[in-house]
């Protein structure tokens, strides 16, 4: 009779446990950083955060380096509900939501506490909030800091950049932004970029700092110029099927772990980006060049009346973050 008992019980033992593996949702989240990278570090957190607030019941699984498809590709894969999450930038996001276009004009933000104030505030939720009915739900920003110019030369002008070939990414605002500034706009997938660099391909890119050391883009090019144009965050979103599949506490829990995780990597990035330059001088070679920014804002000018014009909804987002750095 024990041993019936015992049986039983542990039968018992084992479909709960089914069934409560059963219950348990796990998320697919794609991005192209590799994993010691700040982004992928902060995403963990919010992943960790996440499993803690829902007793396990719900979980985030991150692949690394675009395992799962290009930043492009893992966007069209959230909207069309084969994928439950992704991290892209500001930059391609364009491309699928309109509003995402005013991170990508130069010099929109006053400082990098005004931009780090925008997309904790009001405007940034806006933001998030107006790719949901393009089947991309935003649910945090990650700074990834300014953005500047790295080349096989010094860029103290933009008479400089005259006739080089400058990787951007597939932003017609970043191809926009560099024919402004005198240089030949150059399309090329981020996997691809250090041997381009490497062979002559393209004369130079543009990012923030980290590129030289987590990408080991400063082996190839040693000129690293702060003229510091954008300021382009990557988003965290997820897809409207995953999104409603979620219990409202699930919700509440993934919203809340992502906003968290947006203001430590605020934070964190500071510290990785002051890093990364110290690193690629010391260890690369690279010379970092501090340069007069009023040449390069006043050759971009034009993107924000072209930008006003094509898009009357983001004239409104230009004058609500020029208002909200007052």
């Amino acid at each position: 009779m024990k041993i019936a008992t015992k049986l039983a019980a542990g039968t018992a033992l084992a479909l709960l446990t089914m069934t409560a593996a059963a219950q348990a949702k796990t998320l697919r989240l794609n991005h192209n950083n590799p994993e010691d990278h700040p982004v992928h570090i902060s995403m963990q957190k919010m992943a960790d955060e996440v499993e803690e607030a829902t007793g396990g019941d719900l979980k985030i699984r991150i692949y690394a380096n675009g395992q799962l498809g290009t930043q492009r590709e893992s966007t069209e894969q959230v909207q069309n509900c084969s994928l439950d999450m992704a991290r892209s930038n500001a930059a391609e996001l364009e491309a699928f939501v309109p509003s995402y276009a005013v991170f990508n004009l130069p010099y929109m933000f006053a400082s990098e506490d005004h931009f780090n104030q925008v997309i904790a505030g009001d405007i940034g939720k806006e933001i998030l909030d107006s790719g949901i009915e393009n089947g991309i739900r935003g649910l945090a920003y990650y700074t990834e800091g300014a953005r500047s110019f790295y080349t096989n030369k010094a860029i103290n002008s933009p008479a400089d950049l005259e006739g080089m070939k400058i990787r951007v990414q597939p932003s017609p605002s970043a191809v926009r932004m560099v024919e402004l500034l005198g240089g030949n706009p150059t399309p090329i997938g981020w996997g691809e970029l250090y041997s381009a660099l490497q062979q002559g391909v393209v004369d130079g890119a543009e990012n923030n700092p980290t590129a030289l050391t987590t990408a080991r883009h400063g082996e190839v090019a040693k000129h690293f110029s702060l003229d510091e144009h954008t300021l382009i965050p990557s988003v965290v979103f997820i897809s409207n099927c995953a999104w409603d599949g979620l219990s409202t506490e699930e919700q509440e829990a993934l919203a809340t772990a992502a906003h968290n995780s947006m203001l430590s990597h605020t934070e964190a990035w500071k510290l990785a980006s002051d890093a990364a330059i110290e690193e690629a001088q010391a260890e690369m070679g690279v010379e970092i060049h501090e340069v007069d920014k009023a040449p390069f804002i006043e050759a971009v000018q034009p993107m924000y009346q072209e930008a006003e014009e094509a898009n009357p909804e983001l004239a409104g987002l230009i004058e609500q973050i020029r208002a909200s750095a007052q």
